[in-house]
Order: C-alpha cells, then structure tokens, then sequence
C-alpha cells in the first residue's frame, strides 16, 4: 500500500491548513480521515461539506442520519467511520438498541428505522439499482421521494470517507478508540 502521509500542520499546504481550520471549527479537533485527506485539499472540502449539507440540509434528524451514515459505513466495512460514528450517535442521544442492531445488522425494533437502513443498505450492495419495491416499501413506511434521494446524498457522502479510508489506512482517533468495531463475521444482514 501506498505510504500516506499523516498531515500536521507542519507538513499540510496552505490549502489543507483551511481545511484543518474548517474541521477545527465543525468538530472541535482535526481527525486522522481529514488529516489523510488534505493530501488532496479538495478531497477534504468536499467531504466537509458534504457532511455540512447532509447533516443540516435534509429532513432526516439526527438519529435517521447516523442509520444512513451507519449502515454504509457497514456494507463498505470501514472500521474507522463506525467508531467515529458510534461516538456520534451516541452522543447525539441514539437508542442503545438502534446503536447496537447498526453495529450488528440486526433488526432495528422500530420499524421506521429499519425501514430507512434496510433501504441505505440496498442503496449500497446494489450501487444504487434499487427495485422499485424496495422504493414502494420505504414509501410505505412512512418516508417520502425527497428522503429515498437523501438516502444517496448521505450514502455518496460516506463513499469518500468509507473509501479514503480503505485507501490510506486510517487509523481510528484516540476519542473514538472506545467504539472501536469489527465487523460481525455471522452478520444476519
């Protein structure tokens, strides 16, 4: 694999310096993912506002948020957006249910959620060729066309993280260290 370099800001350019700056700002500290990233500053301003327009521009609240982000970050088996997003949704006041059936893929006991991650989960393994009853039943449970288009943004959004970290290796963040994941070997889903 190709050695990545671990940005600072003494090795970052001028323009991965703005895109520390940004992070500093969203989140309080600059993760390793953005670190990597500035590699290619674009590549970080894009995902840092992706991740502005999908958490403050769609309909879902923060929760049905961490279940898109959650079950991609799954289906594309990246350890390192599942801790970070463990922490998230934790923080955020996620049920401990929802969080644990995520980490899982196990049925989600609401049946709106699950409805909202079994959609994001076909959205991902099918690259996007969902059928057309997979879109009538998401519609049947309560959700609208302008959320089956929200479900891409959110999965597209984490198709830069989940595969830039494949990538470059990321390692996970000392803050997320306690969510630390694999993913489940007898996966029901």
């Amino acid at each position: 694999m190709a050695d990545f370099i671990r940005h600072t800001h003494d090795t970052v350019s001028d323009a991965g310096q703005a895109a520390f700056q940004k992070a500093e700002q969203t989140w309080g500290m600059i993760p390793n993912l953005i670190r990597f990233q500035a590699e290619a500053p674009a590549v970080a301003d894009a995902y840092m506002t992706m991740h502005g327009i999908f958490s403050k521009q769609t309909s879902f609240s923060p929760t049905e948020q961490q279940v898109v982000l959650m079950t991609s970050n799954f289906e594309n088996d990246c350890h390192y957006c599942m801790a970070a997003h463990s922490m998230i949704a934790e923080k955020n006041g996620m049920p401990e249910d929802v969080l644990r059936a995520l980490r899982e893929a196990t049925p989600i006991a609401d049946p709106k959620l699950e409805a909202l991650r079994e959609f994001s989960r076909k959205v991902v393994v099918n690259r996007g060729w969902v059928e057309e009853a997979d879109i009538s039943d998401f519609l049947d449970a309560g959700w609208t066309k302008q959320q089956v288009l929200e479900v891409i943004l959110g999965v597209s959004f984490k198709v830069l993280s989940n595969y830039t970290n494949h990538v470059v290796e990321t390692p996970v963040d000392k803050p997320f260290e306690g969510h630390a994941w694999t993913k489940p070997v007898d996966a029901a889903v």
